[in-house]
């Protein structure tokens, strides 16, 4: 059993029903738009926004901040061989970062590149390159009620249909995104990575793993998946993580840190080519667009990432949260994944069609309820896609505490009393680009305009 002692504690507020009323009509009723002081209960997202250790806020002092040849770099490249197993680590501020350094390096126009579930940003960075995301879900991932141990696994009949259509040639890159936050932060199973590790080289074709929640995964995997019921965290996640020629991966989640990302290979070929890329948009190749003090807790955090108690307790509070929405009636995707609790915007306002974007109404009105930001995962975020109507409530890591879901329950059911009364929303507007329109478009209710 693990617990935690605070050494530093930040009091937060409640705004008033009014205040946030007016917040959120400011926001033009994107969540996204909110200051954070106007914000009770964060669960925005879990990337970057959960707290240290006091071992990384040590190393966060240590850290070296030489241009070139940073110690705090050598530390990275350490532990990124310790628990991943590559040996070549390209550093980028973020994950997005290191999206835009690898697909960059291998996806070209024309190109087609199927992932168990694409999130916003990978989809974002394909499309950028003039490639098409495809998404390749299991039957079951589609499915909020559906219970199965690995529902964020890749359909390889629907990875074979993409190569067929196009031939393999044009899909010179598989994706595998671990755990599937698109499919409700759902886990994969070491053997359909294998599978698709299989598929790839059957093509020709680079595996790529997007790694953000790779520890998470790998603690699913020791529970759910009988070939390593006695393996440790540590040792599915090196297995897994093994078979893929890349891995991208956000530092600001399964890093534990509140910056930071990086691509790590061992080819030779794929690391020259991301690190000159990587030295146009994000830096030179010691530092990445980061402080040497955040490369420094990022090491420590990856260690840290795959402590057997650490990650228990991780997966256990989302579950603690997913018990507490459900003892009040609330619809949610099941069973809960790793970081979050993804609740069935569809069934919670069913009286709403796709086109008024239930998921995102219900975002609004936790807010307006309670203060609690969440985020739309469903019609808003990822228009024409025919994804379920998800809203995500992601748990910072170490950071809330008991009565802090207890809230979020309350609120979420004191929403669910009154449903009926809750309206739809309409674009009002959007940047050009759709795929990541949700960051920064504004609506307004139906019928107000």
């Amino acid at each position: 059993m693990v617990g935690y002692k605070s050494k530093v504690a930040e009091q937060i507020h409640l705004p008033s029903r009014t205040k946030r009323e007016r917040a959120l009509e400011e926001a033009g009723y994107n969540v996204f738009n909110l200051d954070s002081e106007d914000v009770f209960i964060d669960l925005l997202t879990d990337s970057g926004t959960g707290a240290m250790s006091d071992e990384q806020w040590a190393a966060l002092f240590r850290g070296d901040e030489a241009y070139a040849g940073s110690r705090s770099f050598g530390e990275l490249e350490d532990a990124v061989a310790d628990v991943m197993g590559f040996s070549h680590v390209v550093p980028a501020h973020q994950g997005r970062g290191a999206e835009n350094v690898l697909y960059g390096s291998l996806v070209e126009e024309g190109d087609v590149v199927p992932n168990n579930t694409h999130f916003d940003t990978t989809r974002a960075h394909i499309a950028n390159q003039g490639a098409d995301p495809v998404d390749c879900p299991v039957d079951d991932a589609r499915d909020p009620a559906a219970d199965g141990p690995f529902k964020g696994n890749t359909s390889l009949e629907r990875a074979r249909a993409v190569v067929e259509e196009h031939g393999p040639e044009r899909v010179p890159v598989v994706v595998q995104t671990i755990t599937n936050n698109s499919a409700a932060g759902q886990p994969v199973s070491v053997e359909n990575s294998r599978a698709v590790r299989e598929f790839a080289d059957e093509i020709g074709a680079s595996f790529v793993i997007d790694a953000c929640r790779f520890a998470e995964n790998a603690y699913f995997v020791t529970e759910r998946e009988d070939e390593f019921a006695d393996a440790s965290v540590a040792d599915v996640a090196r297995e897994q993580l093994g078979l893929a020629d890349a891995v991208v991966m956000s530092g600001k989640k399964d890093g534990l840190a509140n910056a930071g990302g990086f691509v790590a290979t061992d080819s030779d070929a794929l690391y020259e080519s991301c690190k000159q890329r990587a030295i146009l948009y994000e830096g030179f190749p010691t530092y990445g667009g980061m402080a040497g003090r955040d490369i420094a807790a990022m090491a420590v955090g990856l260690r840290e990432a795959v402590d057997e108690a650490y990650v228990a307790d991780r997966v256990g509070q989302v579950q603690e949260l997913a018990d507490a929405l459900e003892s009040v009636g609330v619809p949610i995707y099941t069973p809960a994944g790793g970081h979050a609790v993804y609740l069935d915007a569809g069934a919670f306002l069913s009286h709403l069609e796709p086109e008024a974007f239930p998921g995102q109404a219900l975002v609004c009105e936790l807010y307006r309820e309670g203060g609690v930001r969440g985020v739309e995962l469903g019609s808003f975020a990822f228009p024409d896609t025919d994804r379920p109507e998800l809203v995500r409530l992601a748990l910072p890591r170490r950071t809330y505490h008991r009565e802090h879901l207890e809230h979020v329950a309350e609120t979420a059911a004191a929403v669910l009393e009154r449903r009926e009364d809750v309206s739809g929303l309409e674009i009002e507007e959007e940047p050009e680009m759709a795929e990541i329109r949700h960051f920064t478009a504004t609506l307004e209710p139906t019928g107000s305009s």
